[in-house]
């Protein structure tokens, strides 16, 4: 499969490498230049591109950038994005880092607003789950320990392909229906960086409440603003443990 991903940062670059090393023909680019891409490319065997280039002759567009770059993005590329590119959106509305975005604040799903900001359908994945756990927690298909990563959108067929580039990153994938149940897996649903099974994840989906996200969201970034990490590689086991305490316990008062 042909694949552009548009930024490389921690959840990006872990996707190049998976997706590389399964065998899909990978090109990428990143805001802060393709010329700091060189190692990169030589130890995948991929390809860094201009963010025009990134989007032309592809079977999947990955968007892995801040949330509050998205218009911008648009802006440049919604009307290059060929009709029938399958669009990954791994983004989160962080309000701490991206500032307060009227729309979403009065109720707009995250995806929702991507997508009418890029003109174009989109499948939500791969935001649900810490950089750390998604480097080195994928286990073969069958293991019995497997994460799931919950997915949604509107397109049948392309949240099958979608599903099988999980299944390639060492995941399994739980179609929780279209766009407008998105919302439970934003940030500060018990499904959001708690590392489930599909058993697992599948139980926390029906216990999911919206009027808390807002709350359990804050109260898990306030955790990690308070650590001094060193490594990233180093902390996403506590980031889940707490993520998931922190929802047990505005569930149970």
């Amino acid at each position: 499969m042909k694949i552009g991903i548009i930024g490389v940062g921690q959840i990006g670059s872990t996707l190049i490498r998976q997706y590389a090393k399964a065998g899909h023909k990978i090109k990428f680019t990143n805001a802060s230049g393709i010329e700091k891409l060189n190692a990169l490319e030589k130890e995948t065997g991929t390809k860094a591109v201009s963010l025009i280039e990134v989007v032309e002759d592809i079977n999947v567009l990955v968007v892995s950038i801040p949330f509050i770059e998205i218009p911008n993005l648009a802006k440049q590329l919604c009307k290059r994005i060929a009709t029938d590119t399958i669009i990954i959106d791994t983004t989160n509305y962080y309000p701490i880092r991206d500032g307060k975005i009227s729309e979403v604040e009065n109720g707009i799903f995250e995806s929702i607003w991507v997508s009418n900001q890029l003109e174009r359908p989109v499948i939500k994945v791969y935001n649900s789950i810490l950089a750390g756990s998604l480097l080195k927690e994928g286990l073969p298909k069958g293991s019995k320990n497997r994460i799931a990563l919950p997915i949604s959108g509107e397109s049948e067929k392309s949240k099958q392909i979608v599903a099988s580039l999980v299944n390639d990153s060492g995941f399994d994938a739980v179609d929780i229906g279209d766009l407008s149940n998105s919302w439970k897996q934003q940030p500060g649903s018990p499904i959001y960086c708690t590392d489930l099974t599909i058993p697992e994840l599948k139980n926390n989906f029906d216990r999911v409440q919206r009027n808390i996200l807002a709350l359990k969201r804050e109260l898990a970034l306030q955790f990690i603003l308070k650590q001094e990490f060193t490594n990233w590689m180093n902390w996403y086991k506590d980031c889940v443990t707490n993520n998931r305490v922190v929802y047990e316990t505005l569930l149970n008062n």
